[in-house]
């Protein structure tokens, strides 16, 4: 009996002496609370304040995890993100009970099953497309379905090893983004697209210009089958790379050529090209020093925009073309970039791709120009569409980063990324194990193509690319769904000079 009412009166001791020290700290953080300046809730409503921020900044967290239902997030719901996720595990991705998606939204496509569509001997496997036939060393690409430019620097030296090993497991191409060509790149032994930026990391000379000695260098290496050309990104048209310089570490900097710990900004065009005839002038220029293809990436403003480039080419000839031209889409991508473009500026890559492919088609180059599309592209219905809307390639960051087990907590333009992608701090890049998540790259690409081929048989052909606008509706605003060669009927072919 006497021990117990000594632990009782320890623990009345404890709790006592608990609630004076929180009383002590109340009345320091309600002092503190009124005499600052800066929050007028927290000068108003001392301490109790302080509660706002805090529920604010959980508000995301449980958005995410209790209230939002799987179709309903932003940039990407619960529903795409799992898909990936049980793509990359090499889990089965068939459900149960009915589809969750709202099919009535204006715009959702929805493919025309065929009455009777190939047999299971009738199937084929798609086949490796040429990218710039006229270049010395053309490249053969062997699949549909590709990794668009992340650079090193954005994301992490463990996520570039496994996109670079997955990517060679898969038969895939992976573009270096922006910030160079780094080892990390090359280590996995894929197939390699280098992006020049327009601050030619990787490639350029004590003055920021372009280097003919560096690309000479950069073509050498077996694994560079193309150059791309960037001219804008989804997350940014108009501005140029950011990458905080809290991510620019020594090894970064070597890369990039830039000094250690300042950001690195690159100007909002390449400062040499001043029109549609500069840009085939610098096109042709690369094509010639590395003898590989050489292609664009763009966003879509405008179609008079557009249209002068194909201008250009008809009037210089198709020989003086881009070999491929990638169409990344206005809905932002996975680099830090300023919320009004983000949000506002370039075309969605559903009206900017058959756009394009119809101006490319009515001068004649639909065998000289590859398009590319590139842009919120994640999911097995996202890559059939973009084939069926005349895409030759589709491109995906953000699906392969969720392969690489990104969970959307929104940290790309930190360095805190929780999951190790897009962080140079060891204590987080120490949860990305190379040896497992490049495997998941590889099935997540695995599995995207057999999913498309699968859509591709519903609908009557024995693989992807023989899709056609005539195999998609898209739902319009009255509720009937209307065939996407009635919105976005074929170009009629001119010949270009």
């Amino acid at each position: 009996m006497g021990f117990a009412m000594n632990v009782l009166e320890t623990l009345a001791l404890l709790l006592v002496f608990s609630l004076g020290a929180l009383a002590f700290v109340a009345a320091i953080l309600f002092v503190l609370d009124r005499i600052q300046t800066e929050d007028a809730i927290r000068r108003n409503y001392p301490v109790i304040g302080r509660f706002r921020h805090l529920f604010s900044t959980l508000g995301e967290f449980f958005r995410q995890y209790f209230f939002a239902m799987d179709r309903e997030e932003l940039p990407f719901n619960r529903a795409q993100r799992e898909w990936v996720k049980r793509a990359g595990e090499g889990h089965g991705n068939t459900v149960a009970f009915g589809s969750t998606r709202n099919l009535n939204v204006v715009g959702t496509p929805i493919f025309a099953n065929a009455a009777f569509p190939p047999l299971d001997d009738q199937f084929a496997s798609s086949v490796p497309l040429v990218i710039g036939e006229g270049a010395r060393q053309p490249y053969a690409a062997p699949s549909f379905f590709n990794i668009s430019g992340m650079s090193f620097g954005a994301i992490s030296k463990p996520a570039v090893q496994a996109l670079s090993r997955g990517a060679k497991e898969a038969g895939v191409w992976l573009n270096t983004g922006e910030g160079g060509l780094s080892p990390f790149h090359l280590e996995g032994g894929c197939d390699v697209v280098f992006q020049i930026g327009t601050a030619k990391y990787g490639v350029r000379n004590e003055h920021g210009g372009l280097s003919d000695t560096k690309l000479r260098e950069a073509a050498a290496h077996q694994n560079v089958r193309m150059f791309e050309l960037k001219l804008a990104q989804g997350a940014k048209p108009g501005k140029g790379g950011i990458l905080p310089g809290a991510k620019v570490t020594a090894e970064i900097a070597a890369i990039r050529g830039i000094p250690e710990g300042s950001d690195s900004l690159s100007p909002n065009r390449h400062l040499e090209v001043n029109d549609w005839g500069d840009l085939l002038d610098l096109v042709g220029h690369i094509r010639e020093v590395t003898g590989k293809p050489v292609g664009i990436k763009t966003v879509v403003g405008t179609e008079a925009g557009t249209q002068g480039l194909f201008d250009a080419i008809n009037a210089r000839g198709a020989d003086s073309a881009p070999d491929f031209i990638t169409i990344d889409g206005g809905e932002g991508g996975t680099g830090a970039a300023p919320m009004p473009l983000i949000d506002l500026v370039g075309m969605s890559i559903r009206e900017a791709l058959p756009l394009v492919v119809d101006m490319r088609d009515a001068v004649g180059l639909h065998e000289r120009i590859r398009i590319i599309a590139s842009g919120k592209l994640v999911n097995p219905g996202d890559i059939a569409w973009a084939l069926a809307a005349g895409a030759d390639f589709v491109t995906s960051a953000r699906g392969f980063m969720f392969s690489l087990g990104c969970i959307q907590a929104l940290k790309c333009n930190k360095n805190t990324c929780p999951t190790g992608i897009t962080t140079h701090d060891l204590r987080f890049q120490k949860g990305l194990v190379v040896e497992d998540k490049y495997k998941r790259v590889a099935r997540y690409a695995k599995g995207i193509v057999k999913e498309v081929e699968t859509i591709a048989h519903s609908v009557g052909v024995a693989e992807p690319r023989l899709m056609r606008r005539n195999h998609v509706r898209l739902m319009q605003d009255n509720g009937r769904s209307l065939p996407m060669s009635d919105l976005y009927p074929p170009a009629v072919s001119v010949a270009a000079k």
